[in-house]
């Protein structure tokens, strides 16, 4: 497990979930801070100021959704992973959690595998901490499907800079 202490975002409207979660976790041997959440304000506010490394969202807020979190995350703090916790789910709606952005989907029955989740998802995004973030805008785009000129027209630069930026990313990240 990680040496240094992670801090744990919690989109949920129960705070019994959260107890559960956490009690899971430290039996794994990770050290967390954690902050609860339960609205659409609260959330945008924690993203910023509690600086999660990691976010775990229900699934079935009333409100704010875990689609529209991973919405918020992917646009405020996109180097942080989003796992759902599920009470239960269908395997089509697990899969479109994770078509949709999210890291992966858990059941609150098998959180003994959240800790492994989290730190595979932790391992993924480190690289992607070594990008500006303007980098981090243009590969977001990219990720979408913009070709180079579609991405220098919607940031207002040119061509050939979105090319140094995309090289950038590659050598960045190590990808080719």
């Amino acid at each position: 497990m990680t040496a240094r202490t992670l801090r744990v975002l919690f989109l949920d409207d129960d705070p019994a979930n959260m107890e559960m979660v956490t009690e899971s976790l430290a039996r794994s041997g990770m050290a967390v801070v954690t902050e609860r959440v339960d609205s659409p304000e609260a959330f945008r506010q924690a993203l910023r100021e509690f600086a999660p490394d990691v976010v775990l969202s229900d699934d079935a807020l009333e409100n704010f959704d875990a689609r529209a979190a991973l919405e918020v995350v992917q646009n405020m703090r996109p180097t942080a992973p989003l796992i759902v916790v599920a009470d239960a789910t269908e395997r089509h709606s697990a899969a479109s959690f994770v078509r949709a952005g999210a890291e992966d989907l858990v059941l609150k029955s098998c959180l003994d595998r959240l800790a492994p989740m989290i730190e595979c998802a932790l391992a993924v995004r480190r690289r992607l901490e070594k990008l500006t973030p303007r980098q981090m805008e243009v590969l977001r785009l990219m990720a979408e499907g913009l070709t180079t000129p579609e991405i220098a027209r919607r940031l207002l630069l040119s061509t050939k800079t979105i090319e140094t930026h995309r090289g950038e990313i590659m050598k960045r990240v190590g990808i080719h």
